[in-house]
């Protein structure tokens, strides 16, 4: 099977010197505006960079071509000296901002449009891959407007520039390798076009996507992830399916907050069954539809703007979509735009405002957070799930407000005070559940980090089970009306 990438590919096999690469190359860097005159450290770093290629069985004429491209240093993600960090949309932009009502909307309409256009397709596709219509067309709008938006890096210069300087050189390393050899085996052009990270297609396939995931969608014989929305849309569903994308399953549901429900509580770390965390007080909004097999299904509490915004109940898909793509904001973009596509509602709970990220501020408030033990991840200026909570049990511990949101009045309430409180961390809540007769105290599973363990069918029809506990079974007849009410509301 043959792989093209896109128009600009080069597949005639009859010239044979220079070489069809070599003479696109040619045309690339004149494109370019000729050599760019490298620092020292620039060779020394090529020319350990060559071994690597070579061992890779990467040819040195390509390889001195793409790596004479002139550096693009307007790209975000780069380290240069002297110059301030230049941060990536989905840690840069408030949530609010990122999932966009009007921008979701639009995406949603003109999705449904081509969920109808494309349906045999999308059947297909899900008999084949497990991921549902809806889903894949949401992560075509959110990644390139449907193919609207216009690709505007070459992608050869930027890995090139990513993998010297910039903040995850070994990754875009690779990447860069990866390129050249989709170039020199046809797979794509050498002037190719894609995102600021090298990413490419109507589904933005990163170099080494390409080899683990690019599916012929039109059964033509051939994967084209620019020109073929069937290629395009297969691979994105194989790309979900092998990341662990569970079929038939929700990637989450907006959930109400109880008053006295923590934002503290907001970890990947804590895992309640969707039941348990109704046992705490959350409840579906509205008309967000529960099944009664969803009760039991794992989920995290996700509140990507802390306090001022929407919350949600992540499953195991959520974690798939953050696989694709790591942020937060991400993934629930693309589960709400699914959502939305499949004619679901928008959400209840609306976007507050708030003023913008400044990640300069918030890597203060990490090194903050680092070294008074409240925080022990990365300090690097992006509010994620580890630096909202860390924030909040600061807060806790300071008889501040909990939001779990960082902004300057935290810095200057930490920098005020010459003796920060020690971080004296609550444990997750543990749910309340009826009382288990002859239960043995201390054991792992009695710990508030633990979720409790529902009894299994065979559980229930051991004969020498204790006798009844009058106080349980109350508590327990009230769980089940109210998952009962909690079931009347169909999706």
């Amino acid at each position: 099977m043959q792989i093209i990438r896109d128009k600009g590919s080069v597949e005639k096999k009859a010239r044979r010197s220079p070489g069809p690469a070599v003479c696109a190359a040619g045309l690339f860097l004149l494109m370019l505006g000729g050599l760019a005159r490298a620092d020292a450290n620039f060779d020394r770093w090529r020319a350990e960079l060559w071994l690597e290629a070579k061992n890779r069985g990467i040819e040195r004429r390509l390889f001195d071509q793409a790596t004479s491209a002139q550096l693009d240093l307007n790209l975000p993600d780069l380290v240069l000296p002297g110059r301030s960090f230049k941060e990536q949309a989905e840690f840069q932009r408030l949530p609010g901002d990122y999932i966009s009502p009007q921008q979701i909307s639009g995406l949603a309409r003109r999705g449904r449009e081509h969920l109808s256009t494309y349906s045999k397709l999308l059947l297909d596709i899900e008999a084949n891959y497990g991921v549902p219509g809806n889903v894949v067309i949401a992560i075509w709008g959110r990644e390139t407007d449907y193919g609207a938006e216009k690709q505007r890096h070459y992608v050869i210069p930027s890995l090139l520039t990513l993998a010297y300087v910039g903040r995850r050189k070994e990754l875009f390393r690779d990447e860069f390798l990866t390129a050249l050899e989709l170039v020199q085996e046809g797979t794509i052009s050498i002037t190719a076009m894609g995102s600021w990270s090298g990413a490419m297609g109507l589904t933005q396939f990163e170099p080494s996507d390409f080899h683990k995931f690019a599916a012929d969608g039109d059964g033509d014989g051939k994967i084209d992830l620019t020109n073929s929305i069937p290629d395009a849309l297969a691979s994105a569903a194989k790309q979900l399916r092998d990341y662990g994308w569970q079929r038939s399953k929700r990637w989450g549901i907006e959930v109400r907050l109880p008053v006295e429900a923590s934002c503290t509580e907001s970890s990947p770390d804590i895992r309640r069954t969707l039941g348990e965390w109704f046992d705490l007080g959350l409840f579906p909004a509205a008309n967000v539809g529960v099944s009664l097999d969803m009760l039991e299904e794992p989920a995290t509490l996700v509140l990507p703007a802390g306090v001022y915004g929407p919350a949600f109940l992540a499953f195991e898909n959520f974690q798939v979509f953050r696989r694709y793509n790591s942020a937060d904001v991400y993934a629930i973009f693309v589960g709400y735009l699914a959502d939305r596509i499949a004619g679901r509602a928008a959400l209840e709970k609306p976007w507050a405002k708030l003023s913008p990220i400044n990640n300069r501020e918030v890597m203060e408030i990490q090194k903050m957070l680092h070294d008074n033990a409240y925080y022990t991840g990365a300090v690097d200026g992006r509010p994620g799930p580890a630096t909202r909570r860390a924030i909040g049990q600061f807060q806790q511990t300071s008889g501040l407000k909990v939001d779990c949101w960082p902004s300057p009045a935290l810095l200057e309430a930490g920098l005020r005070s010459r003796n920060l409180p020690a971080a004296r961390i609550p444990p997750p809540i543990p749910v309340p559940r009826p009382s288990a007769p002859n239960s043995a105290a201390g054991t792992p599973d009695s710990s508030p980090t633990a979720p409790p363990k529902r009894a299994s069918a065979s559980a229930s029809s051991n004969s020498n089970k204790p006798a009844p506990n009058p106080q349980a079974a109350k508590q327990e007849l009230d769980r089940q009306k109210k998952k009962t009410s909690l079931l009347s509301r169909r999706k």
